[in-house]
């Protein structure tokens, strides 16, 4: 089953072009850093990696994370094994995996979050057997995949606290001294010994982007600041449905049926602080303002529970699941993936705005290229190309050297630090300006005027779509004053 999505996301993965957030990291890439404003260092690296290795074109840039995506379903079906299921249910169990929306869209694309899903599923599987078998040899192996999570995404800090969180709703729970009693106990040096070298090790390896962002002043919060307010409070309502949507709907019935089994089963009574962690997460990333995706891989490990009970119920008959998976499959996959013609994204893009992403770049880059040659060819020496966001700026970076364009530069998130243009730039600004209306990047430019519009062909709502691209004459200051206004986060 690894194998097979393996080979069907890589077989897929050049249907429609890069995505905006792809653009980005195949540029940031180009920048080598302990950290980013948005970001610690490990996917841009992913990208330099895949282009270098597979080409720089979506399906070399998507080799990674359909690797990254098999291994997330051999990870969920160990997660099975790990719950008392037999050979059906860590097949089930993978299959699960291998149909939801939320991993065939993390297979397909490269972002901080495909490496998450992988790095999560391997947290929860050495929680569990940490668990199970009471065993301190298993605490560096936590630590060190801990470590390499953090150069990835801190949000492995909030899958931790929620099972850290989860152990004493357990104990209360589970009537804790009798339980206690009964659990096999380490001596008090293995209690604190092993968590430590755990934490010790975690540190280690994370530390040089903990200190980068220490020491630029952990923009990261900034952006997880604007993040939250951009969630508001339809984000925060719609937290629930839309997280059960982007993992299949087909499959919530099994991850209640994981849920009840982890509550209920005493032989599980070991592994119900996953179950508890759930909620305890979910709540977590309701207060922060985080996306509804963000405790998905432990509901995978959750569904993994419920795997073996339902394959047992259906008397181990695969009449029954073959269809519910196949029904899984299509519906994720007509939602995440490239399946359907351009010409249809349009459709899609209400249930998943990635799709539409991944749309126009070249389209958008030719007309930013008509508009470029309209400055006098005497001037385009100190003149500046400036975008509104790492997206377009990252696709000219792409695109635009066919076309004879220059770096583009941006306010946008880490290629703030990439600039200013220089002072002795103090010849014309091409402007592209997002399709909002409000021309905000105008205001410290002078004599601007329309020079083209974004038009991506297939009538496909995105960010790019309509913008406008704009010419001015000049600044009204020198950039290195300019430059911090443009700040954004």
């Amino acid at each position: 089953m690894a194998a097979v999505l393996a080979a069907v996301l890589v077989a897929l993965s050049g249907r429609y072009g890069f995505h905006r957030d792809e653009l980005y990291f195949l540029l940031a890439g180009r920048h080598p850093a302990w950290g980013y404003v948005d970001q610690p260092p490990l996917t841009p690296l992913l990208a330099r990696v895949g282009a270098a290795v597979f080409g720089a074109s979506p399906t070399g840039l998507r080799v990674i994370p359909a690797l990254l995506s098999a291994c997330s379903v051999v990870l969920t079906a160990l997660l099975a094994r790990e719950l008392g299921a037999g050979r059906g249910g860590q097949i089930f169990a993978a299959g699960c995996c291998a149909c939801s929306g939320y991993v065939l869209a993390m297979g397909h694309l490269l972002s901080t979050s495909t490496f998450d899903l992988t790095a999560e599923l391997g947290v929860l599987l050495l929680t569990l057997r940490l668990l199970r078998t009471r065993d301190p040899r298993w605490w560096p192996a936590l630590g060190v995949v801990t470590g390499v999570t953090l150069l990835n995404k801190q949000l492995v800090l909030s899958l931790l606290v929620a099972l850290l969180l989860a152990l004493p709703l357990d104990l209360l729970v589970t009537r804790p001294w009798r339980e206690l009693a009964r659990r096999p106990r380490l001596g008090s040096a293995g209690l604190l010994l092993g968590p430590l070298l755990a934490l010790f090790l975690a540190l280690l390896i994370g530390a040089p982007t903990l200190w980068w962002q220490a020491t630029h002043g952990w923009p990261e919060l900034k952006v997880a600041r604007v993040l939250s307010h951009v969630q508001g409070v339809s984000g925060r309502l719609l937290f629930l449905p839309l997280q059960l949507l982007q993992f299949s709907p087909i499959l919530v019935p099994v991850a209640i049926v994981g849920l009840r089994r982890l509550l209920r089963d005493d032989e599980l009574r070991w592994a119900r602080p996953l179950a508890l962690a759930y909620p305890v997460l979910c709540i977590l990333v309701l207060i922060g303002g985080g996306k509804p995706y963000y405790p998905l891989p432990l509901l995978l490990a959750v569904t993994a529970a419920g795997c073996e009970p339902v394959v047992h119920r259906a008397r181990r008959s695969w009449r029954t699941l073959t269809p519910l998976l196949l029904l899984a499959a299509t519906t994720s996959a007509l939602a995440a993936l490239p399946v359907l013609p351009v010409s249809a994204v349009a459709a899609t893009n209400a249930i998943d705005i990635d799709q539409g992403e991944q749309v126009g770049w070249p389209q958008f880059t030719r007309t930013t290229a008509a508009a470029w040659t309209a400055i006098p060819a005497a001037q385009r020496a100190h003149a500046v190309l400036l975008t509104s966001n790492y997206g377009e700026a990252g696709a000219l970076a792409r695109y635009g050297p066919a076309y004879g364009l220059p770096i583009a530069y941006s306010g946008h998130m880490s290629l703030y630090d990439w600039g200013p243009p220089p002072d002795s730039y103090d010849g014309p600004v091409l402007l592209v300006e997002q399709a909002d209306g409000q021309h905000r990047l105008e205001r410290p430019f002078t004599n601007c005027h329309a020079a083209g519009r974004i038009d991506n062909g297939h009538g496909i709502g995105n960010q790019e779509q309509h913008a406008d691209v704009v010419l001015c004459e000049g600044a009204h200051q020198q950039w290195s004053v300019l430059w911090p206004s443009l700040r954004q986060y």
